[in-house]
């Protein structure tokens, strides 16, 4: 049972991952289109780095779903043993995450 919801915090991060990689996106259109003479750096890098969200939060999806079938099957034999492999990437990935936002805020103040 530990597994699964394993599995389930995973997968709601990817989600909220992905959720906010939209909003990002989306904020620059909502900033052209309320602004129109906003200047370019108030918005031009919210598509790339929503984007790099969305597809940060599918990579973590695919990343839980490897990891829960391993970590099953090796349940199964009996043989488990945990790994950290998975975590480390997701924590290294969500710190550039952290740091692309911060450098997008930065910028278009």
């Amino acid at each position: 049972m530990a597994n699964e919801r394993t599995y389930l915090a995973w997968v709601r991060t990817g989600i909220a991952i992905i959720a906010l990689g939209f909003v990002v996106a989306k904020f620059g259109i909502i900033i052209k289109e309320l602004v129109p003479g906003a200047p370019e750096t108030s918005y031009h890098l919210s598509t790339d780095v929503g984007v790099f969200l969305v597809v940060s939060g599918g990579f973590l999806q695919v990343m839980a779903m490897r990891s829960f079938i391993l970590n099953k099957n090796s349940i199964e034999k009996e043989t488990f043993r945990p790994r950290s492999g998975a975590e480390l990437l997701t924590g290294a990935l969500i710190l550039i995450m952290a740091g692309l936002i911060v450098a997008y805020m930065l910028l278009t103040l």
